[in-house]
This record gives C-alpha cells, sequence and structure tokens, in this order.
C-alpha cells in the first residue's frame, strides 16, 4: 500500500512538472509575490495529486482552471490587505537570469502596477487570453463565466493596461548605462546629472511597507524627485549604499544595493526616449526575502 501511495505521489509529481513553470507565472502576475505563487503552485499540485488525473483530458487547462481560481480566492483577501498597506504598493521585484529575459512575457512592474487599478476578474481574464494565449472558452471555465462576458472582462482591461505600456524600446546596453549614470548621481547628490536623466513628468515609487523608511505616496515631477534624492544622499552620504549589481528587474533595467541597514534595495528604471520617466524603488524586506537569498547563496 505504501509503495502504491509514493508511486502515485510520483506520478504526480512527473505529470505536474512541465505545467509548473507557467503556473508559477500565471500566479505572480495575478498576485505579485513569488512566495505566494509558489503556494499557490504548492496548492494546485495537492489537488492534483488527489484528482483521478486519468479522468483529466487537459491537464494544463485543468491546472490552470485551479490556479486560476486559487488566485481570485486570494485576491479578495489581498484587496483589503493593501488597503492598509503603508506607502505605494510595489510587486515583489522579479529577477530573471538573462538566458531566460526573451522567454518571459512583456509585462513589466509598470504594466504590473496597471493591473492592481483592475478587478480581479479583469485581471485574470486579461492575462489568461492577452498573456498566456487561451482562446475565451477555455477563459470563461477557469472563470466560471461564459465567454462574452470574458471578452469584456478582457476587452476593459485591455483599455487599461495599453494606456500604460511603455512606447519605447530600449537598445541594448542603454538600459544599463541609464541604471549606472542614474546610481551614480542618485549616491552622490549629483542635482544637474538627476535633473538631465529624468523626464519632467517622471515619477517616483518607493515601497517600504513601514517597515523601512520609504516616501509615503508617489513623488511626482522631476524637480521633486532630485530634491528627494539628494535630500538622502545628504543625509546618508554616497557610501552609504554599495552598488551590488545591474539587473533586469520585471522587465526593467536597473540595480540592486546593499543600503547603509545592511539589507538590499531594488530599482527599476521606465526609460523612454533616454529618460527616465519612473522610478521603483523596492525597500520591503519581505519582498526582497527571496532575492537576499539568491544573491548570500
Amino acid at each position: 500500500m505504501a509503495e502504491k501511495t509514493i508511486q502515485a505521489a510520483d506520478d504526480a509529481a512527473a505529470s505536474f512538472a512541465p505545467h509548473r513553470r507557467r503556473l508559477m507565472r500565471i500566479a505572480y502576475r495575478m498576485l505579485g509575490s513569488m512566495a505566494a505563487a509558489e503556494d499557490i503552485a504548492q496548492e494546485a499540485f495537492l489537488r492534483w495529486l488527489g484528482t483521478d488525473r486519468d479522468l483529466v483530458r487537459e491537464p494544463a487547462a485543468f491546472l490552470t482552471r485551479i490556479v486560476t481560481r486559487l488566485c481570485l480566492d486570494q485576491l479578495k483577501s489581498a484587496r483589503v490587505q493593501r488597503e492598509t498597506y503603508i506607502g505605494p504598493w510595489l510587486p515583489e521585484p522579479v529577477v530573471l537570469p538573462e538566458s531566460e529575459l526573451e522567454m518571459d512575457d512583456d509585462l513589466t512592474g509598470t504594466l504590473m502596477l496597471a493591473l492592481e487599478r483592475l478587478s480581479p476578474l479583469e485581471r485574470a481574464a486579461f492575462l489568461l487570453h492577452d498573456v498566456f494565449g487561451l482562446d475565451f472558452d477555455e477563459v470563461a471555465s477557469a472563470l466560471n463565466r461564459d465567454a462574452a462576458a470574458c471578452r469584456q472582462l478582457a476587452a476593459r482591461a485591455r483599455g487599461h493596461v495599453r494606456a500604460e505600456k511603455p512606447r519605447y524600446q530600449i537598445a541594448a546596453g542603454e538600459g544599463e548605462s541609464i541604471a549606472a549614470a542614474f546610481f551614480a548621481a542618485s549616491r552622490s547628490g549629483d542635482v544637474s546629472a538627476l535633473q538631465a536623466m529624468l523626464a519632467d513628468a517622471a515619477i517616483a515609487y518607493t515601497d517600504g511597507g513601514g517597515k523601512r523608511s520609504a516616501a509615503l505616496n508617489p513623488i511626482y515631477g522631476a524637480d521633486k524627485i532630485t530634491r528627494f534624492i539628494a535630500g538622502i544622499a545628504a543625509k546618508e552620504g554616497a557610501a552609504a549604499s554599495r552598488f551590488l549589481r545591474y539587473a533586469v528587474i520585471d522587465g526593467l533595467p536597473g540595480f540592486i544595493t546593499r543600503e547603509r541597514d545592511g539589507l538590499i534595495q531594488t530599482t527599476a528604471l521606465e526609460i523612454e526616449a533616454g529618460r527616465i520617466t519612473a522610478l521603483y524603488v523596492v525597500r520591503n524586506p519581505d519582498k526582497l526575502a527571496r532575492l537576499t537569498a539568491q544573491l548570500d547563496s
């Protein structure tokens, strides 16, 4: 009996493995947290383990339905939690190795924030159809809605997301060059250099989650952002932050630093026509735990 149970678990794990990465990507895009995505994937596996898999004709569709519905349930509680979140909320930064960059979808951190303004059903319909390529009959099955309703949900979402989609492609090496220059200027407090790199209507988000110091509201405009950054540099000094490496963070160029408190920080830059239009700075240690473990390993 024990041998049969072990064999069944092994069979379930083997048949689940080819779908795991895609399921993780769906869950992360829905929830903005890799830790939550891992929990969702594990719960999906447990349900897969308890399913009569011989009766499942399309495992990918079956597992997608499970993950989508689990994510929708979690989004209900997440919405309540984010209403009490201290300061701007940013998704957990995901740093992909160079070998995987082209394999990922084109949803950057910018678009993740756009998704936050959608209802959970709009978000799910858009992601499943526009990003992961499911037809509307499959989306309808996952959301337990009819196909026409799902088409409307995706269309509404698409309108919001298109308004946020970056309009400029970054040339190879340009992102790294601008990120390096921005780091140098921000740590030295070089006001002229910062203003030259920032678009007039730039916006900065800093996510400390109430656990590390950060601006409590988005900072609008190059002048205000420059004063904010220069003030930090004057207070802490250029040596307070150590550059660890350049990185592509949720599809955007940026860098990882170790700050004066010994904890890491990620900075992602949205760039248009050679100037920075948005900054996404994650300081919340809970959202950096996975990345810290990777760096320390």
